[in-house]
C-alpha cells in the first residue's frame, strides 16, 4: 500500500515557514510522508530554501519521512501537479495587505480552484493550540466530504467540532396580509423551509457521529449568510472546514464566495474540501 502524503508549498518567506510547521504537524498526525515543494524558474535555485525546510521539520519531529522537491512553472501548477492524491495539500496566506514571495494570496486561491484533493491555508499566526474546535460550515447534503474531514480532523486533535448551517430567507412574492399570523401561503412555504434547514444538520451528521462517537459535536443553524457567520465564529477555532463550491469562471473554476472571504479574512487556517461537480 501507498503511504499517505502531505504536501506542503515553501518559498523561502516566514508565512511559507509558517506553513510547513502546520504540514509536518499533520503529517506526523497521519502518519504520512511530507514532500516539500519549492516553485522555481530555474531548479539550481531551490537547494537552500528546500534544505532549510527540511532541516526545520527534522528539528520539529524527528521521525517524521521527509523528501523535497523543485519544481517549474508557475507555484499554483506546480503544487497543484505534485497535489495530486495526496492527502492534504499545505499552502501559507496572509490574505488582504501587501505580500511578498510566491505563495501570495492569488497562488492559494488559484490552488483553491483546481486541486483535487483537501486543500489547508494557513493564515497569519492565529492561535491554534490547546483544545480549540475544529469548525465546520455546511450548507447542504453536497458538503458530505468536507463534514467527513472535519470529523476525522476533530477526532485526530482530540478536539471538538462546531457545527455552523446557515441559510436565509428565501425571497417571498408579496400577498395579502392574513388575518391570522403565519397562515397565508408565503408564509406556510417559509415556516416548512425554515423547518427542513433546521433539520439539514441533524440529518446530514447522523452517519458521521455514529462513526465518530468520541467526537463531541455540537450544531447550530444560523438565520444570515454563511460567510458572515462563519468568519465570526473562526475566532475561536483551530482550523475550520468547508466545501469548495466551484463556480465557472472567465479563466476557468473560481472559489466560491465563502470560500473566497475566509481565505482573504478568516481568523484561523481553511480547509478547503473539493465538492462533487
Amino acid at each position: 500500500m501507498t503511504a499517505q502524503h502531505v504536501v506542503v508549498g515553501v518559498d523561502g518567506t516566514l508565512i511559507a515557514v509558517r506553513a510547513l510547521d502546520w504540514a509536518s504537524d499533520e503529517a506526523a498526525r497521519r502518519d504520512a510522508v511530507l514532500r516539500v515543494v519549492y516553485a522555481v524558474p530555474d531548479r539550481d535555485e531551490a537547494g537552500p530554501v528546500l534544505a532549510s525546510a527540511v532541516a526545520r521539520v527534522h528539528a520539529r519531529h524527528p521521525g517524521l519521512r521527509v523528501t523535497s522537491k523543485p519544481v517549474t512553472g508557475g507555484a499554483a501548477s506546480g503544487i497543484a501537479r505534485e497535489s495530486e492524491g495526496a492527502a492534504l495539500t499545505v499552502v501559507g496566506t496572509r490574505g488582504f495587505g501587501p505580500v511578498t514571495g510566491l505563495l501570495a494570496r492569488s497562488v492559494s486561491l488559484g490552488l483553491a480552484a483546481h486541486v483535487s484533493s483537501p486543500l489547508l491555508v494557513v493564515r497569519g499566526d492565529h492561535p491554534c493550540d490547546g483544545p480549540r474546535p475544529v469548525l465546520l460550515g455546511l450548507e447542504s447534503d453536497a458538503d458530505a466530504d468536507a463534514a467527513a474531514y472535519a470529523f476525522e480532523e476533530a477526532e485526530r486533535r482530540g478536539v471538538g467540532l462546531r457545527v455552523v448551517h446557515s441559510w436565509t430567507h428565501r425571497f417571498v412574492t408579496p400577498e395579502l396580509p392574513s388575518m391570522i399570523p403565519a397562515t397565508s401561503p408565503g408564509q406556510r412555504a417559509q415556516a416548512r423551509h425554515g423547518r427542513a434547514e433546521d433539520a439539514v444538520p441533524r440529518f446530514s451528521l447522523a452517519d458521521l457521529q455514529e462513526r465518530h462517537p468520541a467526537v463531541d459535536v455540537e450544531a447550530r443553524t444560523v438565520r444570515t449568510g454563511p460567510a458572515r457567520a462563519l468568519l465570526e465564529a473562526t475566532r475561536e477555532a483551530a482550523v475550520v472546514v468547508i466545501g469548495t463550491h466551484r463556480r465557472p469562471g472567465r479563466f476557468g473554476p473560481q472559489l466560491g464566495p465563502v470560500g473566497h472571504t475566509l481565505v482573504h479574512r478568516g481568523h484561523c487556517p481553511v480547509v478547503l474540501v473539493p465538492t462533487p461537480r
